[in-house]
């Protein structure tokens, strides 16, 4: 199998791109090597925004091992929900992860699921833990969308732009090869390419520029989880129109809706609401602070 990825308007052409290392005779992914590295810079930062708000970073070493478990589970489970027809003949194949398979919002859910739990059974603010983890949750995601670089995966239709990547059709699933890929091809060295958008870059370009604004913000939020909710819904707007891009889009049955893209938008809704509605109240009380202290002044 050709194993090279080119970004040919930019000038770079890789030869050997290869999806593993092996180890002592075993292959390990880079998919995997990339998610592992991710959790741990997750992990770093989130320890380092607890430190300087006054927080035990322990905190974070135990729930994030919680964590992680539950949203692989929920990962796996959100694509298989949508993935239906392509597992119903072969349950055993469920559980086969090395085929890929995990949705970021599946995740996220399972995550904010454990991360609600922790803080009831620690007695902790459950809005000031996702303000602390949504930091660590995006630089972890902003990463972690290399492993799809490696995978060829993840990729959108077909482009002449800038950042056009041409992938070989022999390293790629067919199913997600459009007409329009075919009606592109290329033959390169007696090798067939399609090019087409690397939506796994744009998504992580755009949430280092979500991880860039929420260190801005964070010193301005005017109550506790006011930075998650900004999290949702700058990850959000990224995600409704990169999602759009995609040939490899979960929908909901046969409608031909994306529901990470229907999901994207009922949730830059829903938090843009709570945003606006939390800083009303919080200069509202703000406010009626200020006239208490000077009537008692």
């Amino acid at each position: 199998m050709n194993t090279s990825i080119n970004f040919p308007h930019l000038g770079i052409y890789l030869e050997h791109v290869g999806k593993s290392v092996s180890v002592f005779g075993f292959d390990i992914a880079y998919y995997g090597i990339i998610i592992g590295c991710s959790i741990l810079l997750g992990l770093y930062l989130a320890q380092r925004e607890a430190k300087r708000t006054g927080q035990n970073p322990d905190t974070y070493t135990d729930m994030v091992i919680y964590a992680i478990i539950v949203s692989v589970i929920c990962a796996r489970a959100y694509y298989v929900i949508f993935s239906w027809d392509h597992y119903k003949d072969n349950l055993l194949s469920i559980f086969n992860l090395r085929q890929g398979g995990l949705a970021i919002y599946g995740g996220i859910i399972g995550a904010v699921a454990t991360v609600y739990v922790y803080s009831r059974v620690k007695k902790i603010s459950f809005p000031l833990l996702l303000d602390t983890a949504c930091i660590g949750l995006v630089a972890g995601q902003v990463l972690g969308r290399w492993g799809n670089f490696f995978n060829r995966e993840a990729f959108g239709g077909y482009t002449d732009g800038l950042f056009a990547m041409q992938l070989p059709v022999s390293a790629v699933r067919a199913n997600e090869i459009t007409e329009e890929m075919w009606a592109h091809v290329q033959v390169i060295g007696g090798e067939q390419f399609i090019q087409v958008h690397p939506t796994f870059l744009y998504e992580s370009i755009w949430n280092l520029g979500v991880l860039c604004f929420l260190y801005w913000y964070r010193d301005r939020k005017k109550f506790r989880g006011e930075l998650f909710l900004t999290y949702i819904l700058g990850y959000g707007l990224g995600r409704v129109w990169i999602e759009g891009l995609r040939t490899d889009q979960l929908q909901i049955g046969s409608t031909g809706i994306p529901v990470s893209q229907l999901l994207a938008g009922v949730l830059i809704l829903v938090s843009l609401f709570l945003i606006v509605m939390g800083r009303r109240r919080a200069v509202r009380e703000e406010h009626g602070q200020t006239e208490e202290d000077q009537a008692g002044d």
